[in-house]
């Protein structure tokens, strides 16, 4: 492993038969590509190139590492060692104790809603150890663009609850598409220590 987080006391974080791990550099191209085919659903707006990506892990991702409060904590998704996507917490506040979740598989994983939904719930589990029990937050939260109803399904599914709806808050394909917030609090967990349950 190339990197670790210094906010972190525990850098590689397992789940059955997943794990995850901070953003490794060699992961940067198959990120971009995922990245890329599913631009609808994310906030990028341009489609990326090879120079855009390394720049941003430069200059945003690798200084992140050092950092005792970063505001972004990105790790690579694998499963029984194969890179399946990425994600993390992002907009930390650490004064306010939250984070915004971040997820996104390879492209083919999340064309199978039940293969998303395995990935995506225990991608959760693991984003709910990092920021409950390892970082002591108390929420993480959530945008998603109403084109989603399968990730929505799965976000409520794993104790996330909607809590606002911005109307017509994006463009996509010609169309004004509204966004909603959902979000996800450690006291509001079945116990702040359900998520270790293997």
């Amino acid at each position: 492993m190339d990197n670790a987080y210094k906010c972190l006391s525990v850098n590689v974080l397992k789940y059955r038969a997943y794990h995850v791990q901070p953003l490794q550099y060699q992961h940067l191209l198959k990120i971009k590509e995922w990245r890329n085919q599913q631009i609808d659903v994310l906030r990028q707006k341009n489609v990326l190139t090879d120079e855009d990506q390394f720049n941003y892990y430069t200059r945003f991702i690798q200084p992140s590492f050092s950092e005792v409060n970063p505001r972004i904590i990105l790790f690579s998704f694998l499963l029984r060692e194969e890179l399946i996507g990425y994600g993390g917490l992002t907009n930390c506040s650490w004064d306010d104790k939250r984070a915004e979740l971040s997820f996104l598989v390879s492209t083919d994983r999340a064309a199978q809603e039940d293969q998303y939904d395995e990935d995506f719930s225990a991608f959760i589990h693991l984003m709910k150890e990092v920021s409950f029990d390892v970082l002591s937050f108390n929420r993480i939260f959530t945008e998603t663009y109403d084109i989603r109803p399968h990730h929505i399904r799965i976000l409520e599914k794993n104790g996330f609850v909607l809590e606002g709806r911005m109307k017509e808050h994006v463009f996509i394909k010609g169309k004004f598409i509204d966004s909603l917030l959902h979000g996800c609090l450690k006291s509001l967990q079945f116990g702040d220590n359900d998520f270790k349950k293997k």
